[in-house]
């Protein structure tokens, strides 16, 4: 539920804001932070959400020279911080053994710990969100627009940068680095099957997400397969499902 959530506000703003991609090498990036926790002793956690922090700034700073394209920007960051984790993994005494937890997601493995800071980042994003909607939904519609209109966009995109990287590194141990981005667009694209509203789409989507959240747990129960993996493929099927539906009903109603 909490996931749920927090990838409902933040991921709607990425989707909105056209940033998917770069979520995506946020999380593969944060695999170098893992690697070094394992290696020099401190959380991965704590150095997933220091590379992913990092990754998602430099991201933005190379992304905004003329010489450099977003994109390559994030293919270099997002292989340099995989190659980083991997190497210092390997180097880790006794190897990881828990790295397939890390990049596949494992259920089992969530404490009471990530529990708690997981619902204080869903606090924080949702009341950021509530006391700042109307600028957060006008930078991600329109950065230039609302940059005339005397808004703090650099220091609302640094926020946002903020929450998404926390957002990834969050939902780690659920569906893992591999398919994480999965819960932060998924959802969004089935709300926007059905509302165009900004703030209807950041509630539907938490539903939609909490749907997908349950019956990924209740088909990795039955059927014994990994559970992260089993809510991103429930998330798609429900996409395509509303998606058929809703091209159905239109050609029912020409």
């Amino acid at each position: 539920m909490l996931a749920s959530v927090l990838c409902a506000i933040i991921g709607t703003y990425m989707v909105t804001r056209r940033t998917v991609i770069a979520g995506g090498g946020m999380a593969h990036a944060s695999l170098g932070g893992v690697g070094m926790g394992a290696y020099f002793g401190f959380s991965p956690l704590i150095g997933a959400a220091a590379f992913a922090v990092l990754s998602g700034f430099g991201i933005k700073w190379l992304g905004g020279k003329r010489n450099v394209r977003e994109d390559s920007a994030i293919a270099m960051l997002w292989t340099l911080g995989m190659a980083v984790g991997i190497l210092f993994a390997y180097m880790a005494p006794g190897f990881m053994t828990d790295l397939p937890a890390y990049l596949f997601g494992d259920i089992l493995s969530i404490s009471h710990t990530d529990l708690w800071l997981l619902g204080a980042l869903t606090f924080v994003a949702s009341v950021s969100y509530i006391l700042l909607r109307r600028a957060i939904i006008s930078v991600a519609a329109d950065r230039d627009f609302a940059r005339t209109q005397g808004l703090p966009v650099g220091w609302l995109e640094s926020m946002m940068t903020v929450l998404t990287a926390l957002t990834i590194v969050g939902c780690l141990h659920m569906v893992g680095i591999v398919m994480v981005v999965s819960l932060l667009s998924v959802p969004q694209m089935t709300a926007s099957l059905f509302v165009k509203n900004y703030n209807r789409m950041v509630w539907l989507s938490a539903l939609v997400a909490y749907v997908a959240c349950i019956g990924g747990l209740l088909l990795s129960y039955v059927a014994d397969v990994p559970g992260g993996a089993s809510i991103i493929v429930v998330s798609i099927s429900i996409y395509l499902l509303c998606r058929t539906i809703k091209s159905l009903r239109a050609s029912f109603l020409k």
